[in-house]
């Protein structure tokens, strides 16, 4: 039903003359009497009686302007909101892990863009531990990162997390068979920064293995991290979803080891009271849940 001939049919009744209806709308007679007539059509009933003395609603005209008016009303509450936010100014302070610049960071920004064009934008790219810290100094509004924080002035919500497996390079010497996490232990494993989250589960899953001292390369950057399992430098602990384009093309493997670590958690905490950071939480959501319908469950799975 089209929402302009829907307005047309409140107008006629509120004014009560078709002729007015068209100097109100800046256009014909003719143009509001077809409109008229095609929302008739499509509501099988007629809306308005015409004589001498003007125009009037039918029964059926009555029952249609109460559900009408309130249509046009929620669609001029629409209309406000939109123009509400899309008229804020100020500043969001974000930081973020590497592996959410690397997957759907850009989606987010482009639509706080969309959504907020006055709002200024800052990003921070950096490991979780340090974005934890500067959130919670104040230096940060709102954090991408993988651990849900408890202090009173923060708040945290799990939006997803990433499957996480054994990668190598397909043309190097560590894409062989494994007898299991002993065996693999044996070589070079490149995984996320010292401390961080990740590091700490790869460490327990290891030792949970009878494996007490792994030779584990930490690297704060998963753009260094795939270039150094590219180049065949070791074995990553990585979520596949880094590297889809290469796994695609052959370039890398998984290993089919059943011991993996657990999967990497994407959490967003913000600080309580910050303008726009609830807003920004909802745009995550619906983002990150775009991205789990894009790329699979294999490669996320949202909370």
């Amino acid at each position: 039903m089209n929402l302009k001939f829907l307005e047309t049919f409140v107008w006629v009744a509120r004014l009560k003359s078709f002729r007015l209806t068209a100097e109100k709308l800046f256009t014909t007679q003719a143009s509001i009497s077809s409109r008229i007539a095609v929302l008739e059509s499509e509501l099988g009933a007629k809306l308005f009686l015409r004589d001498s003395r003007g125009v009037s609603l039918t029964p059926e005209g009555l029952k249609v302007l109460d559900y009408a008016e309130q249509m046009m009303d929620t669609m001029q509450a629409l209309k406000q909101s939109i123009s509400t936010r899309s008229s804020k100014v100020g500043r969001i302070r974000i930081g973020a892990m590497d592996t959410v610049i690397h997957t759907w960071l850009s989606s987010l920004v482009a639509q706080m863009a969309d959504v907020y064009p006055q709002v200024e934008i800052e990003l921070v790219a950096d490991t979780s531990l340090n974005l934890c810290d500067q959130l919670q100094k104040g230096f940060l509004d709102l954090i991408l990162q993988t651990d849900l924080l408890r202090q009173e002035s923060l708040r945290s919500l799990e939006l997803a997390s990433h499957p996480v497996a054994w990668i190598v390079a397909s043309n190097s010497i560590y894409n062989r068979d494994y007898s299991g996490l002993a065996d693999l232990a044996n070589e070079r494993i490149i995984t996320y920064s010292k401390n961080s989250h990740p590091h700490q589960e790869i460490l327990g899953l290891m030792q949970a293995h009878g494996v007490m001292s792994p030779r584990l390369s930490c690297v704060n950057s998963v753009s260094a991290i795939t270039r150094l399992l590219r180049d065949g430098f070791g074995i990553a602990a990585l979520p596949p979803v880094l590297v889809s384009e290469e796994l695609a093309r052959g370039e890398l493997t998984l290993l089919p080891i059943d011991q993996r670590p657990p999967n990497l958690q994407v959490v967003v905490c913000w600080r309580v009271g910050v303008d726009l950071a609830e807003d920004i939480v909802a745009l995550c959501q619906s983002t990150v849940s775009a991205y789990a319908q894009k790329m699979g469950e294999t490669y996320i799975a949202l909370k």
